[in-house]
């Protein structure tokens, strides 16, 4: 078992960027650098990180809710700020779809970065680098590691909900659905677990959780690998109706600071998402990283960061594709 973890942990520094880089036909980051808009725009990563402390500093959850923002665009047709186009004549917009109505934030934060950069530097910064800037910043302000941010990701034409239904992984996705979900973009079972500690910010919907706590297996019973003291102090929030939308901390002991109590949580079963505890439950390969980010904050750290660039390196749009928006929320020719 030593050396299987160590060959795993081993693994884990090397295959992301390997993959990220076949992932995308060239070494690297796809076309991006960090460097991107040093003369263009030499104040866009101030001016993103400015505006992001303030809204963090405001409400420290909009820091889980600009990653998770992130997460939810790079999922879709990858990191192209498609989850940022409201409806319009020819846009169903990805917000109304099921992982993301009711729930996703930040909308306007987002908004107000544009509209700084658009006065520093006129058509020059992109939505889909704002989102991954504001995810990296909003990270490093509640705790969490740095890293170089790859640039020069331009703005899609277009929208998919369907994407959106159906390529987000969900709370209650089985383990071989959501490792699925993740190869197909390129990502492999390190970044599965490391992106899911991003879960060691941010607040849970009520029901994105309840089937755990009154029918996990159809057969009315809560979820036997739930805490059950845990489980009784959710069901005083989280009624077998109604409610869906009150809020429990996906991490109870340090829900506004980016640390590993998340994998400490799933070791002693109290996990709050399906998709949380089978990481510990169904698979050996991601059992085994639950136990080595528990133990070890930095491996966590440099893996977490690690995945994060792997995440924004999907399928972006560069060079001519798409367009600079001048509005997040809307194409450049808006209809």
């Amino acid at each position: 078992m030593a050396t299987s973890m160590v060959c795993l942990v081993a693994l884990c520094l090397v295959s992301p960027l390997l993959l990220a880089g076949a992932a995308h036909g060239n070494p690297g980051y796809g076309g991006l650098f960090p460097q991107f808009y040093d003369h263009s725009c030499p104040k866009a990563k101030e001016i993103v990180h400015s505006i992001v402390a303030q809204a963090v500093a405001r409400e420290t959850r909009m820091a889980a809710s600009l990653v998770r923002l992130h997460f939810h665009d790079c999922f879709v047709k990858g990191c192209d700020a498609s989850v940022l186009l409201d409806n319009s004549t020819n846009i169903i917009s990805e917000k109304g779809s099921n992982p993301n109505k009711d729930s996703l934030r930040g909308f306007e934060v987002v908004d107000e970065i544009k509209a700084a950069l658009e006065a520093a530097c006129p058509g020059t910064v992109s939505c889909a680098d704002i989102l991954t800037l504001a995810a990296r910043d909003s990270t490093i302000l509640v705790g969490g590691p740095f890293w170089d941010v790859p640039l020069g990701r331009r703005d899609s034409l277009g929208a998919s909900i369907q994407g959106s239904n159906q390529g987000i992984p969900a709370p209650n996705n089985t383990l071989p659905t959501i490792i699925t979900k993740f190869k197909r973009l390129g990502l492999n079972v390190v970044d599965v677990v490391a992106l899911s500690g991003g879960h060691t910010i941010g607040l849970s919907r009520c029901t994105s959780f309840r089937q755990r706590l009154y029918n996990q297996s159809g057969n009315g019973l809560a979820d036997g690998t739930l805490d059950v003291s845990l489980a009784a102090q959710l069901r005083q929030g989280c009624p077998r109706s109604g409610g869906d939308n009150n809020l429990f901390p996906l991490d109870a002991v340090t829900s506004t600071k980016f640390d590993n109590y998340y994998f400490k949580n799933i070791l002693a079963g109290r996990g709050l998402l399906s998709s949380d505890e089978v990481l510990l439950t169904k698979s050996a390969e991601t059992a085994a990283l639950v136990k080595a980010y528990a133990n070890d904050v930095h491996l966590f750290f440099q893996h977490f960061a690690q995945s994060m660039v792997n995440m924004g390196n999907i399928t972006p749009l560069t060079g001519s594709q798409g367009e600079i928006r001048k509005n997040c929320r809307r194409l450049n020719n808006f209809h």
